[in-house]
């Protein structure tokens, strides 16, 4: 036999039994002001943020990293462009390679290069870092280290993505980075105006 449903007033009065209402005034003193004030930003504002952030370099970076492989890509940025530079399609214009360095000499190196590379215009070069096999421990120390360098700091200001290089270029124990272009242009010269008609 199935019991009689409740009566859900009966129910509430009970259940509210003793309570007693607040004062008006009182309730408005315990209503917690708001800890900031929000605006209402469209979204072709926080697009335009992104991509300002993507240009200059300062957006965030997602990052993959095994013992094997390590990859990294500006947040925002042209998923074929990945997919490139991961097949090894862009021309590398440079390489820098650093086996045998300490930690402190190899941040300065990696940033010293790719600083210049932007400079010089390049747009993909390559990194060695080794694989660990000498390290102690045999751990690639330089591998995980270069990949923080490459993506964040001043030298990841400059890098728009970098991935494991295919074997025939290093493989597990290098990276393809690719470079955002720098903005400024050099000066050039007018060898030849515009011809004047009479």
């Amino acid at each position: 036999m199935v019991p009689p449903p409740e009566d859900d007033e009966r129910l509430l009065r009970e259940a509210l039994a003793g309570v007693k209402p607040l004062g008006a005034g009182r309730a408005e003193r315990m209503t917690p002001a708001p800890a900031f004030k929000r605006e209402i930003v469209s979204e072709d504002a926080e697009v335009l943020a992104e991509l300002s952030d993507l240009v200059s370099g300062h957006g965030a970076f997602s990052l993959t990293e095994t013992d094997e492989y390590v990859e990294g890509a500006r947040v925002g940025l042209d998923p074929r462009l990945v997919s490139q530079l991961r097949r090894g399609e862009f021309s590398i214009q440079a390489h820098l390679d650093l086996h045998g360095m300490t930690q402190p000499d190899a941040r300065a190196a990696l940033t010293a290069f790719i600083v210049e590379s932007v400079r010089k215009g390049r747009r993909a070069v390559l990194v060695v870092h080794g694989r660990g096999l000498r390290s102690p421990g045999g751990q690639a120390v330089l591998k995980h280290a270069a990949a923080q360098w490459l993506s964040h700091g001043v030298a990841g200001g400059y890098v728009l993505a970098f991935a494991t290089a295919r074997p025939s270029d290093g493989g597990a124990g290098a990276v393809y980075v690719l470079l955002r272009r720098e903005r400024r242009r050099a000066p050039f010269d007018v060898l030849e105006g515009a011809s004047r008609r009479s």
